[in-house]
């Protein structure tokens, strides 16, 4: 293998896979691509269902911890992200949703530039293998096709029954809604999954390995970029380390970085780029005081409620080994039934006043029920011993902005992730709008209708203070991490420009979740690929 490329790419999680397959497709140039984990040719990474194994599996997931958060009682929640082929599109609950226009039409805002929704879409469409059992959904749009396609399937025919009294519920409250789900902006229904014929299509799926026999790009596995090398104010390589041997790999055009919102930022600082402050700390020389990096994180931050069902749920199903046979037989038979699905079945974006001029909360809608535990188990194969079922939220777009900040200037250890949620009135106030549309929900005559006990905390019946005071025991990450290295205008303002490239620092771009101005509406997974596409 050679030592030097013209592009090397560190990260093959959702964005590193499409450079790869898009920087190597024409032939010309050289690609390397490092990732610190392994392949992802795991049965529980291909089974859709098997990310509640993935969950905690230190193997394919980087496992982090966040610092305690004074806003959640002290509280230092669990940061899973993929550390894989595929990266967290291996190992995450499989919703696709681009979120809502307004999202888009914010970076535009913040770069000054055509990151709108429009041109977006455009983007979407080209890379979204959109189907239905029995249907390919073409698009209508005169659009470049893109020979390798990122699978969006609506498996709502699969769904627990229990989709048809949840929809019924969202009519009786006159919400947006449809039986086919929507996958962009307003509306309520099946979410729509990365899927591909009942096994996961992650990013690696899509785009890595239909790319992987090209003979100018070359994967490296089990590889950890240390640092960016940096010459005369220009990336010229990075260096490495497989199975305990250091080495240097030399780019003759440009170095990407595409470690996601954590390891992005830390790569940057670990190579010189950051607050000089910190470095100067850390004893690292600053090669470009850079005060955005690891700055403005956001993240989606939600909580589930619980409730007893009369109707058999999932839990009938999975929590009883006659159940789990059944859907084994029916998955390897058929590739269908709960295994190939996620949990994660019902639900999308709404607005919690319906007199609000925008979406403002993302609603999970689940035919299972698993109390948490004290531990970060996330135990989909044994849910509650009741039939059960979830009805949870997360606000869309959260003002609270946390860092995450290298804590020594050693690359194997974990960077500090301070999450700051809950730091600002407008983000208070939206938790105690959405509880409420959730005990709205619960107080249907078709939610009525199934419950075999009024639910243990009754949202009806709480004030904001005690709605505010569950919320700050019981909530926790939705894993949707971005906004660490944000693109902007200048150094004033952010890390890289519109084209991604860092500010100060030539053949160096950040292009992964990262980048993102502001967090979108709904699940990061989809906007993560697209910005990859026009990042490419």
């Amino acid at each position: 293998m050679p030592i030097e490329f013209d592009f090397i790419i560190v990260g093959a999680g959702s964005a590193g896979c499409v450079l790869t397959d898009k920087l190597s497709a024409s032939g010309k140039y050289s690609v390397a691509i490092v990732e610190a984990g392994s392949s992802d040719k795991k049965f529980w990474i291909q089974t859709p269902i098997g990310y509640g194994i993935t969950y905690t599996d230190p193997s394919v997931n980087w496992c982090f911890t966040a610092a305690p958060d004074s806003a959640l009682k002290n509280r230092s929640l669990y940061w899973p992200r993929g550390k894989v082929l595929g990266g967290s599109s291996s190992i995450n609950a499989l919703v696709y949703h681009r979120g809502q226009m307004q999202d888009y039409d914010d970076w535009a805002l913040a770069t000054n530039t055509g990151w709108n929704y429009e041109n977006a879409a455009k983007i979407y469409e080209s890379f979204e293998a959109r189907s239905e059992p029995n249907k390919v959904i073409q698009s209508t749009r005169d659009i470049p096709k893109l020979k390798n396609k990122l699978s969006v399937y609506n498996a709502s025919a699969d769904y627990h029954n229990l989709k048809h009294d949840f929809q019924a519920a969202f009519s009786e409250l006159n919400l947006t809604s449809s039986s086919q789900g929507f996958f962009a902006g307003e509306g309520l229904g099946p979410y729509w999954l990365t899927t591909r014929n009942g096994k996961r299509c992650s990013s690696a799926s899509a785009f890595l390995h239909p790319a992987a026999s090209r003979p100018n790009l070359y994967i490296l596995t089990e590889t950890s970029a240390t640092k960016i090398n940096i010459r005369n104010k220009r990336a010229v390589g990075i260096e490495v380390i497989h199975k305990n041997k250091a080495s240097t790999l030399k780019a003759r055009r440009e170095v990407i970085v595409a470690a996601g919102a954590v390891n992005s930022p830390q790569l940057l600082q670990l190579s010189g780029i950051g607050a000089s402050l910190l470095l100067n700390t850390l004893g690292i020389k600053p090669i470009v005081d850079h005060p955005h990096v690891g700055q403005h994180l956001q993240d989606h931050l939600g909580i589930n409620y619980f409730f007893k069902s009369k109707k058999p749920t999932l839990n009938n199903t999975l929590g009883s080994w006659p159940g789990r046979l059944r859907s084994g037989i029916q998955y390897i038979a058929r590739r269908r039934g709960p295994l190939s699905l996620s949990v994660n079945q019902v639900g999308g974006l709404v607005r919690a006043d319906p007199q609000s001029a925008q979406v403002d909360t993302q609603l999970y809608c689940n035919p299972v029920s698993y109390q948490p535990a004290d531990t970060n188990a996330r135990k989909l194969t044994q849910p509650d011993s009741y039939p059960g079922f979830i009805m949870g939220f997360n606000p869309c777009r959260p003002t609270s902005e946390g860092t995450i900040k290298i804590r020594t200037n050693n690359p194997n250890d974990s960077p500090e992730i301070c999450t700051n949620y809950l730091s600002t009135e407008h983000d208070l106030n939206s938790i105690v709008r959405m509880a409420k549309l959730i005990g709205k929900i619960q107080n249907t005559q078709a939610i009525q209708n199934i419950l075999s006990e009024a639910p243990e905390l009754d949202l009806t019946n709480l004030g904001a203070d005690q709605i505010i005071e569950d919320f700050r025991g019981r909530a926790s990450t939705v894993y949707h991490p971005c906004g660490t290295c944000r693109m902007g205008t200048s150094i004033k303002n952010s890390v890289v420009n519109p084209e991604l490239k860092v500010h100060g620092v030539a053949g160096l771009r950040v292009i992964d979740a990262s980048v993102f101005p502001n967090i979108t509406s709904a699940n990061t997974n989809a906007p993560t690929i697209m910005v990859a596409h026009q990042g490419a």
